[in-house]
């Protein structure tokens, strides 16, 4: 495990974060080592890669752009831990599995889904969702993180409505043509999933690329989910923020 940062990132300096270079002769672009952390090469087994820093706009932004995320232990957010698994585990924007009693739901009419309403509430929602009963990741910190990244335009929801009630949700980050998916939950069955039919429509009409999950799970596996090196994930996220799209105002909806 490498030692605790020490640098801090400017605001000029983050004009060049995570920007793709091209090697000279090579046809494959690369990112630019970042100016916060480690090479990921430098990992543990398990992924840990850093420890320390900050939880500021700058520091994520930097992060996601080196393939790298804070995830606190339980509830113990100080000091931050950050991550670089190898493998790392991502949903084909053509191919999540998408079950016929869901595809229904989703034709169903039953939801209504929106973007960007509702932030605060779906992360919260994430934070003690089903499963978290006995604790979360999701602490206070990281919610005010993310919120700030929100208001920043680089942090985006989901939500799933029935009737009045928010019913479910996910969240996550975008930076180029990069979605990466942080959490979802749900308090209708199904809505989570139809978050995910949703977002995965999205993406690929608005012309992203990469659609990162951080880590599979036999959930995210039968959803599609698939593991890829962390090598060629690092290749297709210089590929990704490289591509001039953006998430937008309004879901662009599924083509049922």
């Amino acid at each position: 495990m490498r030692g605790r940062l020490l640098k801090t990132l400017s605001r000029d300096m983050m004009k060049h974060v995570g920007a793709p270079r091209h090697s000279f002769g090579a046809a494959m672009p690369e990112l630019a080592p970042s100016q916060l952390f480690p090479p990921v090469q430098h990992s543990t087994p398990d992924g840990l890669l850093a420890v320390g820093g900050e939880l500021s706009p700058d520091w994520l932004l930097d992060a996601y752009c080196h393939a790298i995320f804070p995830w606190p232990v339980d509830e113990l957010d100080d000091p931050v831990l950050w991550w670089s698994p190898d493998p790392r585990a991502i949903i084909e924007l053509d191919g999540l599995h998408v079950s016929h009693r869901l595809w229904r739901t989703v034709r169903s009419g039953r939801f209504r889904v929106t973007c960007n309403r509702e932030f605060d509430s779906v992360i919260r929602g994430c934070s003690c969702g089903v499963g978290r009963e006995g604790g979360t990741w999701i602490t206070p910190r990281m919610i005010d993180a993310y919120v700030r990244l929100h208001e920043l335009g680089h942090a985006h929801s989901v939500e799933v409505w029935e009737g009045d009630r928010l019913a479910g949700g996910l969240y996550g980050v975008a930076i180029g043509g990069l979605f990466a998916a942080e959490s979802k939950f749900h308090l209708a069955r199904d809505a989570s999933k139809v978050a995910l039919v949703h977002l995965v429509s999205h993406l690929r009409r608005r012309g992203y690329c990469l659609l990162d999950i951080q880590q599979l799970t036999p959930h995210t596996a039968r959803l599609g989910a698939i593991e890829i090196p962390r090598s060629t994930y690092l290749t297709r996220l210089a590929e990704a923020l490289m591509l001039p799209v953006s998430f937008g105002e309004e879901l662009e909806g599924v083509e049922l």
